[in-house]
């Protein structure tokens, strides 16, 4: 019964966090079968390879750490956020290859996914393993579902806003940019474990999460608001010559796409999704060269074909 009971509460909340990130990237979704692949990756792989790893450099630190306390508060402070932002991080770096993912929104989307998927499988383990009471298990639930999945979450989806930055860089900063992200996801999973590990501090880390989850909306925000501009700017050079109607410009790089009534209902989420891509898949072609600009642009050709095919079988209201 205990098993069910913690499953439950490792599941649900970090699944309703899952979908509340993913619905919130509005103008570009991203697949929800690739946003599932991270947070299973998160969930199963990236535990695993965590657990192999942490044992094999605890049992080297033990060797160096006679003190089983001391040695305790090390891999803790030290050793398990290195090897687990790590592990985290792997699928991200084959999720950055994808021409899905594209920018600093993208990469919070796919990191916080696996992060997520992280803190539920952690979740479950403590939830299962420390059940001596009922308070003290409701007590953790609550902290571990408020607090450590959440840290989970943010510290990976900075690896991955990082990434995200970094894709259309030259090599070099590319490198610099992806290895600041993993610093500073190391950063925030330490930052919690030490405030957790040192007596009388664990206000610090309540502080610190909760002012890490406002600082997140706020580069979520502003990423959102970015984005919407850069669509309006794209999508202005389509109206320009005739791809648009001058009309829906302002419609389609705002939240009253999501209204009905102002184009055929039947054809106006394939219209939303045609306009979006289009406007991404130019800014991909202008970073990207070699095969990668080809495919962007040979893509622009095509969705000015489909969205010129869908508003002459389309009835605009």
């Amino acid at each position: 019964m205990i098993i069910f009971i913690s499953a439950l509460a490792a599941i649900i909340p970090m699944s309703l966090y899952l979908i509340i990130i993913w619905r919130f990237d509005r103008y570009e979704r991203e697949p929800f079968k690739l946003v599932l692949a991270n947070y299973f990756w998160g969930a199963l792989g990236a535990v695993a390879l965590a657990l192999i790893a942490s044992f094999a450099v605890n049992s080297f630190a033990s060797l160096l750490i006679k003190d089983k306390i001391q040695l305790e508060h090390f891999g803790s402070m030290a050793i398990a956020p290195v090897v687990e932002e790590i592990t985290k991080g792997l699928f991200l770096l084959i999720t950055m290859s994808s021409r899905k993912f594209d920018n600093i929104l993208d990469g919070i989307v796919y990191g916080g996914a696996i992060g997520l998927g992280f803190g539920m499988t952690e979740n479950f383990l403590y939830f299962v393993t420390y059940n001596s009471s009922l308070p003290n298990w409701i007590a953790l639930m609550v902290i571990r579902s408020l607090f450590s999945g959440v840290m989970h979450c943010l510290s990976t989806a900075s690896l991955g806003a990082f990434l995200g930055l970094a894709k259309f860089q030259s090599k070099i900063f590319k490198y610099i940019t992806a290895f600041f992200g993993l610093f500073l996801a190391i950063g925030i999973h330490s930052i919690w474990n030490t405030t957790l590990s040192v007596d009388g501090i664990e206000y610090v880390g309540f502080v610190f999460l909760i002012s890490s989850v406002f600082i997140f909306a706020i580069i979520f925000k502003v990423s959102l608001n970015r984005e919407r501009k850069l669509i309006l700017n794209e999508l202005e050079e389509e109206t320009e010559i005739g791809t648009i109607p001058k009309a829906h410009l302002q419609i389609l790089s705002s939240s009253q796409r999501e209204r009905k009534g102002w184009f055929d209902e039947r054809n106006r989420k394939l219209y939303i999704n045609a306009a979006t891509t289009l406007a991404f898949r130019k800014i991909q072609a202008r970073k990207s060269s070699g095969v990668s600009k080809t495919y962007y642009e040979q893509d622009i050709i095509n969705f000015r074909k489909f969205i010129t095919n869908l508003l002459t079988n389309s009835q605009s209201v």
